[in-house]
């Protein structure tokens, strides 16, 4: 698959085999243009789109009178969050203190690395994509326990290790229902990911259904989905910050730039999970007329807004309720669809 160094490089009249220098020039442009989109996008939700999309579901009127339908209120949280004061608790432990916020957009934005966009925008195609996915995003959980070490405050401690047992108990579900797609498609690979489902499963008169796999598997699609929710920290999973509990959980202790590093991280995880959803069962940028790209961020907004609706329609489960769901719900349901994806696997190669 061409990539997005390779078609910068072919730009620079280099060809598909550039020296070492234009590889590394054209790597880090393309991490920039990927991360710049995924920042903006992460402006935009966070700050405005969350606080639009809440206010539908709970009949609410929503921030509308800083610039035109409230748009510039994106501007104006960044000037007031930034310009706060700096408070350091006086019994943190500093370095891993500082180095928590960095590591979860850090994470995240790594994850989108090897996620094929559309129209060749896609940094790199290892074999092991979806492993290297996997393995970055569950950095985040390492900040979070940093972050809430580090802070020497009883509540944040609590919330990192929340946030510890959440990810274990729900992150496990999620890479056994990864591996029956790995069944069906034969490879690790998320552009050969993305190329599986590129055929037609069947024909409605002028219809025709892709074989994309929440179609081929809805049963493996919805269990991704809830556990994806758990994965983010949405509700009825977001217990690792809980208000009412935690007073901010793991981030109680923290103000100004590094507060803004945990909620941009906290959204880039949450475009990482629809990005993660769109290419292992929507199809990746599959889709008619448009350009892929396009259809990939249509496809990550629309899981985007599946979590704000659960943010707002669902109540908060209990922890004990919660670690019982993935260990006893989740895990079990996930090893049953693979074993049955398997079955499936080998009588269609049969």
């Amino acid at each position: 698959m061409t990539t997005l160094p390779v078609i910068l490089s072919r730009l620079l009249g280099y060809g598909a085999n550039p020296p070492l220098w234009v590889e590394v020039l054209t790597g880090f442009i393309g991490a920039a243009l990927i991360g710049t989109l995924m920042l903006t996008m992460t402006a935009v939700a966070g700050p405005w789109a969350k606080r639009k999309i809440t206010a539908a579901f709970t009949d609410r009127i929503a921030v509308d009178r800083v610039g035109p339908f409230g748009l510039l209120i994106i501007v104006a949280d960044a000037v007031r969050l930034l310009s706060k004061e700096l408070v350091i608790p006086e019994g943190a432990d500093r370095p891993a203190y500082d180095l928590a916020p960095v590591m979860l957009p850090f994470s995240a934005l790594l994850g989108f690395a090897v996620i094929p966009m559309g129209n060749g925008i896609q940094l790199a195609d290892p074999e092991t994509g979806l492993v290297f996915v996997f393995a970055v995003s569950s950095l985040s959980t390492l900040g979070l326990v940093a972050g809430g070490y580090a802070s020497g405050s009883k509540y944040s401690f609590l919330g990192s290790l929340r946030a510890v047992a959440q990810n274990i108990a729900y992150e496990i579900p999620l890479v056994v229902i990864a591996a029956s797609v790995v069944l069906f498609t034969g490879s690790l690979q998320m552009s050969e990911i993305v190329a599986a489902q590129t055929q037609t499963l069947f024909t409605l008169g002028p219809i025709q259904v892709p074989s994309w796999y929440a179609f081929v598997n809805p049963f493996a699609f919805a269990l991704f989905v809830v556990a994806n929710l758990a994965e983010v920290g949405r509700n009825p999973f977001d217990l690792a910050e809980a208000p009412t509990e935690l007073v901010g959980g793991y981030q109680t202790e923290y103000s100004s730039v590094y507060f803004v590093l945990f909620y941009l991280g906290e959204f880039v995880h949450i475009f990482l999970g629809g990005a993660l959803i769109a290419t292992l069962f929507l199809g990746g940028p599959a889709g008619p007329v448009l350009p892929g790209i396009v259809w990939f961020i249509i496809k990550i907004w629309a899981v985007f807004f599946f979590t704000q609706w659960c943010r707002s329609a669902v109540p908060r489960v209990r922890i004990d309720q919660l670690i019982e769901i993935g260990w006893k719900g989740m895990l079990v349901l996930s090893f049953a669809n693979l074993v049955l994806t398997a079955i499936i696997v080998g009588v269609i190669s049969a």
